[in-house]
């Protein structure tokens, strides 16, 4: 999904992201998310990303069918911009694109995989002597293993959109449905990025307004 990001040098002229504009996926805070938006003309894009503490009440894999059920309803939701980050009617805005999904630290893990096929032979002798290891020694450290991966793992949503708007001037405020549709959801970094820059907010819970008069 790189919506975002196109969007986003396009809108960007000469000033460039922060490093408090990028979030990683090992340095989430529980209750925290960010959001991006870049205004370019008629376009809106969106790039959200927030921990799965806060989307779906815990962070480890979803194993049971109810863990899974849960999260399918949340990619779903988040698949609603509209419904979560509201817009002025008057702004004429619609989806163009929209996609969300569940992110581990193992997904990740894998894309770097792809780019080491060359050592792939290796890869698999290895795994087969650490098997034959384990049958020797039993699954002790082996359990100990998944049990830490268990406490250190976590998981994020991240989801990326593209709107158009007949006036993006008259986006005038977003109001943030967002912290309804997820109880455990507590703050937003926001950082808006048009052709006069990046600009960083911070909006919470009990103020679900944020103030773009005079942003544009």
């Amino acid at each position: 999904m790189k919506l975002f990001s196109c969007l986003a040098l396009s809108a960007i002229v000469a000033t460039p992201l922060t490093a408090e504009g990028t979030r990683q996926l090992d340095a989430h805070e529980h209750g925290v998310g960010q959001l991006d938006i870049a205004f370019d003309a008629q376009k809106i894009a969106m790039e959200l990303h927030a921990p799965g503490a806060d989307i779906v009440g815990f962070e480890y894999a979803a194993d049971s069918a109810e863990d899974r059920a849960a999260v399918d309803a949340a990619v779903a939701m988040l698949a609603r911009p509209l419904d979560l980050f509201v817009l002025p009617d008057a702004a004429g805005c619609s989806v163009v694109q929209a996609a969300a999904e569940l992110e581990s630290e193992e997904e990740h893990d894998a894309h770097g995989d792809e780019h080491s096929e060359e050592h792939g032979d290796d890869h698999e002798e290895e795994h087969a002597h650490a098997d034959e290891h384990e049958d020797e020694h039993g699954h002790d450290d082996h359990d100990d293993h998944e049990e830490h991966s268990d406490e250190a793992g976590h998981t994020e949503f991240h989801a990326e959109y593209l709107l158009t708007c007949a006036d993006p001037s008259a986006v005038t405020d977003i109001t943030f449905a967002y912290f309804k549709t997820f109880p455990n959801a507590v703050e937003v970094e926001v950082q808006i990025i048009s052709d006069t820059g990046a600009t960083s907010f911070e909006v919470e819970r009990d103020a679900p307004v944020l103030d773009l008069r005079g942003m544009f």
